[in-house]
This record gives C-alpha cells, sequence and structure tokens, in this order.
C-alpha cells in the first residue's frame, strides 16, 4: 500500500466512491455466514475441561431463576463498587436481524464503566480494536457517551483506512448493518443487567430448569456454568431453549453468555443465537480520555 499515491486516492469522484464503500463496510463483518456449528456444552464430556483429579471435576445441582437472579444482582452491586474500567479480548458470534448467523469476530476491548467516579453517572465509554475475521482485522471503533457528541468513531484497515469516515449514530442503519444489539449494549455490566431483566421475565415459568455445575474451566479459570433449559418455546422476542451463563465467582464477573434456539427437530442441535466471551478480563487498569480518543498516536485513525 505504501506505493499508492494518498491525495489520488483521495481526491474528485475516487473519494466518493472510496466514501460509500467504507460507510456501507464501516462496523459489519464479512456478511458471510457461518457454517460452523457451535454446540451446547456437554458435562458428560468433562475430560475436556478439566483435569484427572476427581476433586476438580464438575459437580451439578439443581438450581432456580431466583438463585441466578440472586446471583447476577451480587455481581452487579460488586461491579458497582468496584469496576471502573476493564480489558478484554471479546469473542461474538450472533445471529443477525435477517437471521444469518454470522462469523466468530473476535477483537481487543478497552471499557470504562459509568462507575468510575464512584456512583452511575460516568459516561461509559468503548475502545475496540478488531482482530479477527481477516476481513476486518486492523477495525477501530471508538464509542463514548461523554465525547465525540456519542458518534461512533470508525476507522478501517488497510487501502480503506486512508480516508476518514464521517461519524456514525450508534443507533442508525449503517452502524447497526449487520449487528444484533447497538455498542451501547456492549460489555459485561451490560450482560449481567440483560440477565437480570430476562431472569425476571420467567419468574415462576414452570417450563424453565435451571442447574448450576462447580469447577468448571473456562481459560483455567474455575467457574461456574449455569444453563437456563427451556421444556418449550415462549413465544416471546429472543426465546431461547438453551441458554448458558459462565461466571467467575471469586471476581463476580461473567465470563460468557451464549443462547442457542429452537432445533427444526427433535433429533436435531439447537442452533446458536448469540455468544459472547470475554477472555483475559483485566479490571480497574489505567484507562484515560486518550484511550477513547482517535488523536492516540497508538491507533490508526487518520
Amino acid at each position: 500500500m505504501k506505493f499508492l499515491n494518498k491525495h489520488v486516492l483521495l481526491g474528485g469522484a475516487a473519494f466518493g466512491v472510496v466514501a460509500v464503500v467504507l460507510l456501507i463496510n464501516a462496523v459489519t463483518s464479512s456478511g458471510r455466514g457461518s457454517s460452523e456449528r457451535v454446540l451446547p456444552t456437554d458435562l458428560s464430556d468433562s475430560s475436556s475441561h478439566h483435569s484427572n483429579d476427581s476433586a476438580q471435576q464438575p459437580k451439578t445441582r439443581e438450581s432456580s431463576l431466583e438463585e441466578v437472579i440472586q446471583i447476577a444482582t451480587q455481581s452487579r452491586v460488586a461491579m458497582t463498587r468496584s469496576l471502573h474500567s476493564y480489558t478484554a479480548r471479546f469473542v461474538k458470534q450472533e445471529v443477525d436481524s435477517s437471521g444469518v448467523l454470522g462469523e466468530q469476530t473476535e477483537m481487543q476491548l478497552k471499557v470504562q464503566t459509568r462507575f468510575r467516579d464512584g456512583d452511575e453517572t460516568a459516561g461509559k465509554r468503548v475502545y475496540l480494536h478488531f482482530l479477527a475475521p481477516e476481513s476486518v482485522k486492523g477495525r477501530e471503533v471508538i464509542w463514548a457517551e461523554d465525547l465525540h457528541d456519542g458518534k461512533l468513531l470508525v476507522h478501517e484497515a488497510g487501502l480503506l483506512g486512508l480516508a476518514p469516515i464521517p461519524p456514525l449514530d450508534p443507533n442508525g442503519f449503517l452502524a447497526m448493518r449487520g449487528q444484533r444489539y447497538p455498542i451501547s449494549e456492549i460489555g459485561i455490566v451490560r450482560l449481567v443487567e440483560k440477565l437480570i431483566e430476562r431472569g425476571q421475565q420467567d419468574l415462576g415459568n414452570p417450563d424453565i430448569q435451571v442447574t448450576i455445575t462447580r469447577d468448571f474451566l473456562l481459560d483455567k479459570v474455575s467457574a461456574d456454568l449455569i444453563q437456563v433449559k427451556r421444556a418449550k418455546p415462549s413465544g416471546k422476542e429472543d426465546d431461547f431453549s438453551l441458554a448458558e451463563i459462565v461466571i467467575d465467582p471469586a471476581r463476580q464477573l461473567i465470563l460468557r453468555y451464549r443462547s442457542f434456539g429452537w432445533p427444526p427437530s427433535a433429533d436435531e442441535v439447537a442452533p446458536l443465537q448469540e455468544s459472547y466471551t470475554y477472555h483475559d478480563i483485566q479490571t480497574n487498569v489505567d484507562l484515560t480520555e486518550l484511550d477513547f480518543d482517535p488523536k492516540n498516536p497508538e491507533y490508526g485513525y487518520p
């Protein structure tokens, strides 16, 4: 790319063409569906997750939505008191509004929470650096409630990154293209809040079974795996046959949330609807306003 003349690319009609391409691809993934099947956790094959030490084997017990809501509420209270910021390697895969399961997307994530000023009044801030798939590798996204007029700032990688993209409405068509939720929904705090909201909607539902498995390993972290199963469809939006929540009980942080839809027939596997995993979470790191500034010299914004 170094041999290309940047001024030629940005001049005249060429700029208009490049800008349109940039906007269409601004925050979407490649648009290709995924042929890779993601399966629900099979606890019968514990050898893939655990050592041979029987003391560390998973232990599953019956639970209830009341207990799940209590766990999630305690997690949110703990984050309110002490979670000011964090970084993580975030991996997501989800069905878009057209029903197509997209590719698995991996990105480095920086977040400042609303709790960093000792209450819930601070603006949430997010920085994303895309790592995979190859079609979006190098893309950068900044969004902050209290900066840049609340707009989404996108920088593409490669040739497309030579031209600036106008700030986007985070809830607008271009920003939401290929996405299940707006960027304001990202993060472990919102994940806990949605878990509480969904659990409260189903309180008292006799068609739901809940189990909790202790000593479930995710990234070598001894965690709790919560599985919520429905006996029959609810008919509600975002209905699922199975939801899985992995939580680190020591830090009271959700590490993963996955939900599966309803299979076409009883002998088929439930299809993945959404999957969000936070790897290598580092809490209360030293993030500043510069981490959410496109002028950060470590970033590639033009």
